[in-house]
């Protein structure tokens, strides 16, 4: 592959892999309005946008994340610590999950840790015991990028010169693709044994 491209994709990865997330100690300990709300989930998550007129969440998303129970509802219009950190974990999954999806794999974790209390395991020790665990798995992951594009850079060895680096490019793109694909799969194989949000609420009668 192109020495220039080789350089422009390991930049690329470098860029990812610094996105990282919004600690818990960064969002506000008091309650806040949709206005703040949506403010600092842009201002946090900035570096996460494709395109600089692209939208983090609306007050329209967050509005029908709670009527979908995929977060609890504001108390007096407002929204507390806990709610910030389920609405993020709303925004890392809506890329890759539908919002059914969501909803079964976070239902159980607001009904067992919002507001779980002083003395209970609660949603911020959740959040960021998470967190702490994918901030370990970045070195593999930026090993496994590495790893992807030597693979794609034996292929087609033998083609011409102005091909070369454009299937080079190409057969690195449907490589992570194809891992995204299979991960999703099973993320979805995994959620399909969780119990309905309906079958949950169900049981609690």
């Amino acid at each position: 592959m192109h020495k220039m491209l080789e350089d422009m994709i390991q930049d690329i990865v470098k860029e990812v892999r610094h996105l990282g997330y919004v600690r818990s100690d960064s969002i506000p300990n008091i309650d806040l309005y949709m206005d703040q709300v949506t403010t600092f989930m842009e201002d946090h998550l900035a570096s996460t946008k494709r395109y600089e007129d692209d939208k983090i969440l609306t007050k329209t998303m967050i509005n029908n994340y709670a009527k979908n129970n995929l977060v609890p509802a504001p108390v007096k219009k407002k929204y507390n610590k806990e709610h910030m950190m389920i609405l993020l974990f709303v925004y890392y999954y809506k890329n890759i999950l539908s919002i059914g999806d969501i909803e079964k794999l976070l239902l159980p974790i607001t009904e067992r840790f919002y507001q779980a209390g002083n003395d209970s395991l609660g949603l911020e020790d959740v959040y960021e015991g998470v967190f702490d665990k994918c901030a370990e798995e970045l070195p593999a992951f930026m090993k496994d990028m590495i790893h992807t594009l030597k693979l794609a850079d034996s292929a087609f060895a033998d083609s011409p010169d102005e091909d070369r680096d454009y299937l080079q490019l190409f057969t690195y793109i449907c490589l992570l693709s194809q891992d995204i694909y299979m991960k999703t799969k099973i993320v979805e194989k995994l959620i399909d044994t969780l119990p309905s949000p309906k079958d949950s609420l169900d049981s609690k009668k």
